[in-house]
């Protein structure tokens, strides 16, 4: 690689990619279930929950969870999956319907959308955990079929809004993205996944609007 050869790309929202020579590399290490390239990335175990909502990439029209076969293998890498587990066509409708419903939360959308939360919730049971440190911590009582793992993301998401990092999780204000991604500001007043692309196409578009 030569430092003459080196270019920012700019494709998606969520693809700032670095083209040096023969190969491109994302800017951003990420575990491997992580669907895309991410420049906001959450911390763990949250990033979890981010990366699940991000299985549905909006602005590509594409979506991990739309068969057996890409589900199970995203589900499985995920950790949200046993290997051995049972994968039904109702699983992954439900899978994707909790999907959907964790995305209304974090917009702070309608209650309503919280129904497959909340069964989910009714349908599984915790149990404490008293940590090396002395810590109580609640954890997932089973660890068998798809339930079981997402149930775990509730409990993550509970853990995080208990320690106050939840509501720095969001969805990109742009309607036409949706990408989800964690602001690290200070203020906490971050709108887009990218302000470069979202924000900026965004602005444009109703200054656009307003000329008209």
């Amino acid at each position: 690689m030569t430092s003459n050869y080196l270019t920012l790309v700019m494709m998606t929202c969520q693809g700032i990619l670095l083209v040096t020579g023969a190969r491109i590399r994302s800017v951003s290490e990420l575990p491997s279930w992580y669907p895309g390239t991410e420049t906001k990335p959450a911390p763990m175990p949250l990033l979890r929950v981010q990366g699940f909502v991000n299985t549905r990439d909006v602005e590509d029209g594409t979506d991990l969870l739309s068969d057996a076969v890409t589900a199970r293998n995203w589900l499985i890498d995920a950790g949200l999956l046993n290997e051995t587990a049972e994968l039904t066509d109702s699983d992954i409708e439900r899978a994707r319907d909790v999907r959907e419903a964790i995305r209304s939360l974090i917009e702070a959308g309608p209650s309503h959308r919280v129904g497959p939360l909340r069964d989910l919730a009714g349908a599984h049971r915790t149990r404490l955990r008293v940590a090396d440190d002395g810590t109580v911590e609640l954890e997932n009582a089973r660890h068998d079929g798809l339930g079981d793992g997402l149930f775990e993301l509730l409990l993550i998401i509970h853990r995080a809004q208990q320690e106050g990092t939840w509501t720095r999780l969001k969805v990109c204000g742009n309607p036409d993205c949706q990408w989800a991604f964690f602001d690290r500001s200070r203020n906490q007043q971050g709108s887009w996944c990218n302000m470069a692309m979202c924000g900026n196409r965004l602005k444009n578009r109703e200054l656009r609007a307003r000329r008209r």
